[in-house]
């Protein structure tokens, strides 16, 4: 492997004015710049990047921490592409790092992002509590964003999304629909998105004077298997119920797949919504209702932020994005609907 000292040698300077060129401090001639870099593709070197980062305190790299059990699915799919694009645009590499299973386990993916002298860093966490973050905020110099999640402190570091809205304007459609026994299926209730859609659901049914039945509740884990699951449950309890709302659209697919088994149709004796608007919905049959996050939007905003820390620039005052329901086939009249 070529050193800088063999780079300067080839092209006729010495290691410090290498140096000067690669880490664009003090003045160096074109003439003498074009010599070093044809000599470094010549040679073949690479910078040791590490040394670079602690010489000029830019690495020109954004880091991501997401715990792996997001890995799966469109969701995740959605965010890591916009991060990618949107950081590409600006000339900035994306560093993606495991928060794996515990709050100490991200706080480590953190740590190792800032070791590695990234500019910034994204946090969508799992398992940090919202002081946790404040104080990981104040800590540290390199200015560090997190996603999903509203700070107490740090309102300017925080980008999320109105679930509990989410869940209950969709509760609400059901209802406005003719829909009074709705169950629900929650997420993990160890995600505070699973129970912010939970909260948003039971606050529909109190503004409309409906009283919640707790066997109506199912609780979930986001897969297809957990949807069936719920369904299965329901069905066998002889629970009576017209709508289900589903915390994600793979649960509302499980949950679909055991009412056609049992011979129930939907939407025309079960309406069914879920949640994430993953690119398959409009193609089901029926085509499945959904609410759509905005995570494009809100990954855009969070780099967006990012550049303006870094570089300068105007900094939004809107950090609280609102999600959409997007009404499809397999959503009907309910039993108290117009008819």
């Amino acid at each position: 492997m070529s050193t800088m000292q063999e780079v300067a040698k080839k092209a006729g300077v010495s290691k410090a004015t290498v140096s000067r060129v690669l880490s664009g401090k003090g003045y160096v001639s074109e003439t003498t710049k074009d010599q070093v870099f044809k000599a470094i593709e010549e040679a073949g070197y690479r910078p040791n990047l590490l040394a670079r980062n602690l010489a000029t305190n830019k690495s020109q790299c954004i880091g991501l921490v997401v715990t792996n059990t997001l890995y799966n699915g469109s969701y995740f799919s959605e965010i890591l592409s916009q991060a990618a694009q949107k950081l590409e645009d600006n000339g900035r590499q994306l560093i993606l790092v495991d928060g794996k299973h515990s709050a100490a386990e991200e706080q480590e993916a953190i740590q190792f992002l800032l070791d590695l002298r990234c500019d910034a860093i994204i946090i969508y966490p799992r398992f940090l509590t919202i002081e946790a973050m404040d104080d990981i905020i104040e800590q540290h110099k390199q200015p560090i964003m997190v996603v999903n999640r509203r700070l107490r402190k740090h309102h300017s570091h925080c980008i999320c999304c109105d679930h509990k809205g989410a869940s209950f304007k969709a509760t609400k459609y059901l209802i406005e629909q003719g829909h009074r026994n709705i169950a629900f299926i929650t997420g993990s209730l160890d995600s505070p998105t699973a129970i912010e859609r939970l909260s948003g659901y039971k606050e529909a049914l109190n503004q409309y004077d409906i009283e919640l039945d707790d066997k109506l509740i199912f609780k979930g884990k986001w897969t297809p298997a957990n949807g069936a699951a719920a369904m299965e449950s329901l069905l066998k309890d002889k629970i009576t119920f017209s709508a289900v709302l589903a915390s994600n659209d793979d649960m509302a697919i499980g949950a679909i797949k055991k009412l056609n088994e049992a011979g129930i149709a939907v939407p025309n004796e079960v309406s069914v919504i879920g949640f994430d608007n993953i690119p398959t919905a409009p193609y089901l049959s029926p085509a499945l209702s959904s609410v759509k996050d905005p995570v494009s939007d809100m990954m855009s905003e969070v780099i967006d932020r990012l550049i303006a820390m870094l570089d300068g620039g105007y900094l939004s005052k809107d950090n609280v994005f609102t999600s959409e329901l997007l009404v499809r086939d397999s959503v009907a009249k309910g039993p108290f609907g117009e008819q």
